[in-house]
């Protein structure tokens, strides 16, 4: 938010010093040519009555100005922050440690500094990310069959209770709710945008959702009760199928899917699901342009709530529905993701395709 940003004069001479300790963590945009620019970029600087700073993108889209195509600001902001480029690839290397803010303080960063840009960019904080990979190696050891004893050991958990508490926060389950004989079958696998759950049976995709959404375990419930707790650990074809593809897709390779999904929902909602799926890769889309393809043109706030509630990330494309003003709105699985996917599937757009 603007209050997180400390006056325009500071911000103004940061630009000018093109301060890099501001990249990523505020914009500005120039009124006298519709642009807005990371506080680094190269281009003339402008006056200073021609300035607006920002904290976010999503911001400066709102604002009604596009992005410099010298410093290419909708680049994701995170990826340019020194200290979690640098915390995230510790993490990478070592997903097993047992992370403390004395641990942050050492590698030379300020822990409040650092919990404030994380929650910015991803919406939890890096001690907490931490410890869901530390959660996650303990899952992997639960799917290939592993003892729940053994997966708390894994995930390094000294006390079972706290493996269970903590695993049931972040699946919504408990250890002992998923079932070995079960119809259907949850698994988890990398993508470079982070770890993705997939939930199938033995023909159809049920879900599909990063590992840090906040809503998983409400989605992992629904599909419990859903099912009348046939939910187990492991994976049926569809899940292989589903992540294969989207090697392919991260890779440039795959602009569609065709993995059969079994849809949750009510008969709207699925519709906006099915229509979205019809919406071309490289092309982003309003939910009042949604709406009208329905021919529901009034029903703009209930394609909004359908859009949230998909739990088939990427596959059924929400990432392509922007606000009507081109300014990226909410997404699950967190704005900077959502940026990467509209800007990797750049290399996917139709020749004559235009933005809503």
């Amino acid at each position: 938010m603007r209050s997180d940003l400390p006056d325009d004069d500071t911000l103004f001479a940061a630009l000018l010093a093109r301060d890099p300790a501001w990249d990523g963590r505020a914009y500005v945009g120039v009124t006298s040519t519709g642009v807005f620019c990371r506080l680094t970029c190269p281009a003339r600087k402008p006056r200073r009555e021609n300035c607006q700073f920002f904290a976010t993108i999503a911001e400066c889209h709102a604002a009604g100005f596009r992005p410099c195509k010298r410093c290419h600001p909708m680049a994701p902001a995170a990826e340019a922050d020194p200290a979690i480029r640098s915390l995230l690839a510790a993490l990478d290397a070592d997903p097993a440690r047992r992370w403390s803010e004395a641990d942050v303080a050492a590698m030379g960063f300020d822990p409040s500094t650092v919990r404030r840009a994380f929650k910015r960019h991803f919406g939890t904080t890096f001690l907490e990310m931490a410890r869901q990979a530390r959660l996650q190696a303990g899952l992997t050891t639960l799917a290939q069959g592993g003892r729940v004893i053994d997966a708390q050991l894994e995930a390094g958990f000294a006390s079972g209770a706290a493996f269970r508490e903590a695993f049931a926060r972040h699946l919504g389950l408990p250890p002992g709710a998923f079932r070995a004989d079960a119809l259907l079958r949850a698994d988890w696998f990398d993508t470079p945008l982070g770890a993705m759950v997939a939930v199938s049976d033995q023909t159809h995709l049920h879900l599909l959702e990063f590992a840090d959404r906040k809503a998983l375990p409400t989605q992992l419930k629904r599909l419990h009760k859903a099912c009348k707790g046939a939910l187990g650990f492991g994976r049926f074809a569809p899940t292989d199928w589903i992540e294969m593809q989207l090697g392919d897709y991260f890779a440039g390779r795959l602009a569609r899917f065709d993995v059969p999904l079994a849809l949750h929902g009510t008969e709207f909602t699925k519709a906006v699901w099915q229509e979205l799926q019809t919406l071309p890769a490289g092309t982003t889309h309003s939910y009042s342009d949604i709406a009208r393809r329905l021919g529901r043109p009034q029903a703009v706030r209930a394609v909004a709530r359908a859009n949230g509630a998909n739990q088939i990330a990427i596959v059924i494309p929400c990432h392509r529905v922007l606000g009507v003003d081109g300014a990226l709105t909410g997404y699950g699985g967190g704005l900077w993701r959502k940026q990467k996917l509209i800007d990797l599937e750049r290399h996917y757009a139709p020749k004559e395709a235009h933005p809503a």
